[in-house]
């Protein structure tokens, strides 16, 4: 039996003293529009940040808007990726049945990935096809980290805020036994003691740090054991006060401290 996705990650990040998840959204504009010339880009920030980085987590977006020429670069760069280090596959796959089979094949057999972004409002039976892969994860989106997550995410249904259901469909995949582990997206600018403590103490990716104004002194006092990364988007690939070796050891330097108060 392979090790789960969580005792993964977390070897990961013991291995590198990092809870650094670098988010790899390439803006094709910014290179000439030279796809070419984007997959050099990609290869030299994953050389660089790779000693402080948990994990790496391509936003398929990006990549679909070069077309076919994009997915087969997303393809090429994260088999260069080293064994060892886990990659998101930040694509909020969210459909039934069939169709959603087929999204987790080309997430988990086709790109690789070794976690998938999870949209779960489609109910518990929409994550289904996607439980069932050993050593594998999915990420549930939460609390995310934009305004609008009040319209539906931060309201109550007889009392329940909705978070907290889609926290429970976590907790229930575990109690079942499945074979793939499932967390939480639960964005920075958004998170606090009054969502972590109601949500299962299962992994987080906690985007929202660096441009999208996040506080890292949100997670003090969580108390969290789970494998818990916080993601860096450009911030760390197009941040203009460092080389992205050098962004990315400033961030995840910070991420430990923040971490370390919350324990």
């Amino acid at each position: 039996m392979s090790a789960g996705y969580s005792d993964q990650l977390a070897a990961r990040s013991a291995e590198t003293g990092s809870n650094l998840c670098v988010g790899l959204d390439p803006r094709i504009e910014q290179h000439g529009d030279d796809i070419i010339e984007v997959e050099r880009f990609l290869d030299d920030v994953i050389e660089q940040t790779l000693p402080k980085t948990a994990c790496y987590k391509p936003n398929s977006a990006y990549f679909e808007a070069m077309g076919p020429e994009g997915l087969m670069m997303l393809k090429r760069v994260l088999g260069r990726i080293p064994e060892g280090v886990p990659v998101i596959l930040d694509a909020k796959r969210s459909d039934i049945g069939e169709t959603q089979r087929r999204y987790a094949e080309a997430c988990f057999e086709g790109f690789g990935a070794d976690a998938v972004t999870i949209n779960p409002f489609m109910g518990y039976d929409s994550l289904e096809p996607f439980l069932d892969y050993e050593g594998k994860g999915i990420y549930l989106l939460a609390v995310t980290s934009n305004p609008g997550s009040a319209d539906l995410q931060r309201r109550e249904s007889n009392g329940v805020k909705i978070f907290e259901i889609v926290g429970q469909f976590a907790s229930r995949a575990s109690e079942e036994g499945r074979e793939t582990d499932v967390g939480l997206v639960v964005g920075l600018t958004n998170a606090g003691t009054d969502v972590l403590a109601v949500l299962p103490d299962v992994p987080l990716l906690i985007p929202g740090l660096g441009a999208q104004g996040g506080n890292l002194s949100a997670l003090w006092g969580s108390g969290r054991k789970a494998p818990n990364i916080v993601n860096v988007s450009r911030g760390v690939i197009y941040g203009e006060e460092g080389s992205p070796a050098e962004l990315a050891d400033r961030f995840a330097g910070q991420i430990t401290e923040a971490l370390e108060q919350g324990a």
